[in-house]
């Protein structure tokens, strides 16, 4: 099939990649359409789940990326012995707020929480989970913040519609 002979080129793209590849950037060098994509995709997602293995393909955003199964985790934590990154509970509730909020500004998130958050923010726009994504347009023009792909990654969502909804 057509779709054959695309699939090795494709998953040597994303394994070779490591970033979340594009859309736009997958149909230039393999000379498909959006459709294409798709159905390639899905059929390596098939290949992948059905015969064990360890990866898997996320779609984040409107790109795709390669990564490891979740039930991979205990292997690699022991493969890697990582240094824990984990955000504190500020970092965290700010980052919800934003998450839920956005856009939203710096006031406004200060507001929420009832405590200053210039630090947390910095921290967060540094490890590249928000970022600046304009500017509120009343008086002295408030930084907006938003989040990134690299927070739909690492909560492994594929846009930002898949948040929970909030409690009423």
């Amino acid at each position: 099939m057509f779709y054959e002979k695309l699939k090795a080129p494709l998953e040597a793209m994303l394994f070779i990649c490591g970033d979340p590849l594009s859309c736009n950037q997958i149909s230039s060098i393999l000379g498909i359409d959006q459709e294409s994509i798709d159905a390639l995709i899905a059929e390596l997602q098939n290949d992948m789940n059905g015969t064990g293995r360890g990866l898997t393909i996320k779609k984040i955003a409107d790109s795709y990326q390669m990564c490891t199964k979740p039930e991979m985790s205990p292997y690699l934590e022991k493969l890697t012995e990582m240094t824990d990154k984990k955000l504190s509970a500020p970092a965290l509730e700010t980052l919800s707020i934003i998450a839920f909020k956005q856009p939203i500004t710096k006031q406004e998130v200060e507001a929420i929480r009832g405590v200053r958050a210039d630090n947390v923010i910095n921290r967060l726009l540094e490890r590249e989970l928000i970022q600046e994504i304009g500017r509120k347009k009343v008086v002295g023009r408030p930084i907006l913040y938003g989040t990134t792909n690299t927070f739909l990654k690492c909560f492994g969502l594929s846009d930002i519609d898949q948040l929970p909804a909030l409690p009423t």
